[in-house]
């Protein structure tokens, strides 16, 4: 305990005075050790538990494999993080309450939308391209959904004359409301539509029926068509009006690689167990998949778009400890210290709250800005421009006929040559603040995003930065580095502690080799870890009995690259020379 305290202390004092960013690595990684120990300690809070939810168990299946609905993950407490449980919260529950009407509609959404955040000019992210856009978005599917919205008593935002926007007031729906909540005066809760677990619930769906017709219902695989892509007819399963009406090009590679993955998986089991049933290989195959998805995002995604020497030191840490992949494959055996051999063996720990995902951590990932408007798409043989496309016709209507045009591998390659969008000001994507979903309902996600974080009670940037022990700023100027951009602040929001977090976030100056802020970052070193720490199948169960062996070096020895290689090695010379997937690949010659 006084070994902890110095630890917590000394972090605090070293990330205070010159910043962990600013500090040697290896001070530097102590530090953050030190930060994510006291943002456990400070900065988890539950909102209690949903009565309503009830786990389902089949036989003793739950016992190995991952439950559709989420249930069993935690045999002490079954409904833990499954769907229908609530999101937890970052900051103390008493200070989650929303503001009052009209508070909560000032400063405009939509002025904030349009002074702020319009792209006048695409600002590239030329650390990593835009496979890495996608991916996040890929994986977002899986952490977080609040379901579909509610009709009834939409909030209504006025509009300046000069607004084109096609109805007035603009309405935004609410959130759906947690049905379990007492109805008395304490914080609003929310509940999942998705479980809160990182098990691969986009790839395999989080409903019975979805899921079988997924299934080809021989050696546990998925079902794909003849031509490698997902099945046409699963188009009329999917609601468009839900996060399914955000589907396109991107996601559909990404849910087409991970699907063929799958069956490879399930392959490699084949030869292992040729005894074993369709579902045996199903579960197992879903649980290193999942695995193998979650290493990805821990040791490549994250690292790409947070570049900075230390952050890339720290996730792999998070995966294989200091001891590093190496040592602790010459030692045969990971050590159960979390931070010796890092989370995945190690024990399960909740750290005194009942695992969730949390609405602090959602409100963080509105990272929308990565996406661009316009695609050029590139032959991988010669390069040349085969299409040039906008974002509206990659969507979830177009999705199938760009691929059929284009074909997978001239895609990813295209994707993988060019650049997100930067994360900041006046880049957020122009066919976002006029979506046309494919139901035709119109929306500005940019307001809509604004307005989300207030309306479920996530303070605003200043407050945010209080609760997780950072300095505020005292004004614009110290807010942001660009004199222009203080001042258009100055103008939209008057009062500094009026700023909302998402603009804050997108605003403030980043550390060296980082795609978004530090702020946000700070709920990164907590959140990130506390997927894998409280999931027993990345720690008590991360074992060979549960994986089996072949599984477990299956997780160990794939990147994505060698994902992406082993489904299309036509895409070889585009990766050559390429450590990380999410950077800039090769351009090819003719």
């Amino acid at each position: 305990m006084a070994l902890t305290k110095l630890l917590t202390a000394t972090a605090a004092a070293l990330d205070r005075r010159f910043g962990w960013d600013r500090l040697p690595r290896p001070l530097g990684v102590v530090t953050l050790v030190g930060l994510r120990t006291r943002l456990r300690q400070e900065n988890l809070h539950d909102t209690g538990a949903v009565d309503s939810v009830h786990p389902h168990r089949n036989g003793d299946r739950h016992l190995r494999t991952r439950t559709l609905d989420g249930s069993n993950n935690d045999l002490g407490a079954p409904t833990m993080g499954m769907i229908g449980a609530r999101f937890g919260r970052n900051v103390p529950v008493a200070r989650t309450h929303p503001e009052p009407l009209p508070d909560l509609l000032e400063p405009n959404p939509r002025l904030v939308s349009r002074e702020l955040l319009t792209r006048t000019e695409f600002q590239p992210a030329t650390i990593v391209n835009v496979l890495a856009g996608a991916w996040l978005q890929f994986e977002v599917h899986d952490w977080f959904s609040h379901g579909k919205n509610v009709e009834e008593e939409p909030f209504e935002l006025d509009l300046a004359e000069d607004d084109d926007w096609p109805e007035r007031p603009m309405r935004i729906q609410r959130t759906r409301p947690d049905a379990s909540h007492p109805g008395d005066d304490s914080p609003p809760t929310y509940v999942t539509a998705d479980s809160h677990w990182w098990d691969g619930s986009q790839i395999y769906g989080s409903d019975a029926a979805f899921a079988t017709a997924l299934r080809a219902k021989e050696g546990g695989k998925l079902r794909l068509d003849p031509d490698g892509q997902l099945p046409r007819d699963l188009e009329s399963l999917v609601d468009l009006t839900g996060v399914a009406g955000n589907f396109w090009l991107g996601l559909a590679l990404l849910h087409t690689l991970f699907t063929r993955e799958h069956n490879a998986i399930c392959e490699r089991l084949a030869q292992e167990y040729p005894a074993w049933s369709d579902d045996a290989l199903y579960d197992r195959a879903r649980l290193i998949n999942a695995a193998l998805m979650a290493k990805i995002h821990t040791v490549e995604w994250t690292p790409a778009i947070i570049a900075h020497p230390t952050t890339r030191y720290a996730m792999r840490a998070n995966w294989y400890g200091i001891l590093g992949r190496r040592l602790n494959k010459r030692l045969g055996k990971r050590s159960s210290n979390e931070v010796l051999g890092g989370i995945p063996g190690s024990p399960t720990d909740h750290h005194g709250v009942p695992y969730s995902l949390t609405e602090e951590f959602v409100a963080v990932y509105r990272m929308h800005p990565l996406l661009p408007d316009d695609f050029t798409f590139r032959s991988l043989e010669t390069d040349e421009v085969l299409e040039e496309r906008t974002f509206r016709e990659l969507g979830a209507l177009h999705t199938r006929a760009r691929m059929d045009e284009l074909g997978l591998p001239n895609a990813f390659y295209s994707l993988g040559i060019a650049h997100p969008g930067a994360i900041t000001l006046h880049n957020y994507p122009r066919f976002l603040q006029h979506f046309e979903r494919p139901d035709g309902t119109v929306m500005d996600l940019a307001a809509t995003d604004i307005l989300r974080v207030r309306e479920r009670g996530v303070p605003r940037y200043n407050e945010f930065r209080r609760l997780f022990h950072l300095k505020p700023a005292a004004s614009f100027e110290e807010l942001t580095d660009d004199p222009q951009w203080a001042e258009e602040l100055r103008r939209v929001y008057d009062d500094v502690e009026r700023v909302d977090l998402m603009v804050g976030l997108y605003a403030e100056p980043l550390p060296k080799g980082f795609g978004f802020s530090d702020t946000a970052f700070r709920v990164f070193i907590l959140m990130a870890s506390r997927r894998l720490k409280s999931d027993r199948f990345f720690t008590r169960d991360y074992n060979a009995e549960t994986y089996t062996q072949a599984g477990l070096d299956w997780i160990d020895e794939s990147s994505m690259i060698d994902v992406l290689k082993r489904h299309y090695p036509e895409l070889e010379p585009a990766l050559r020379g390429v450590e990380n997937a999410f950077a800039p690949w090769t351009r090819v010659s003719g």
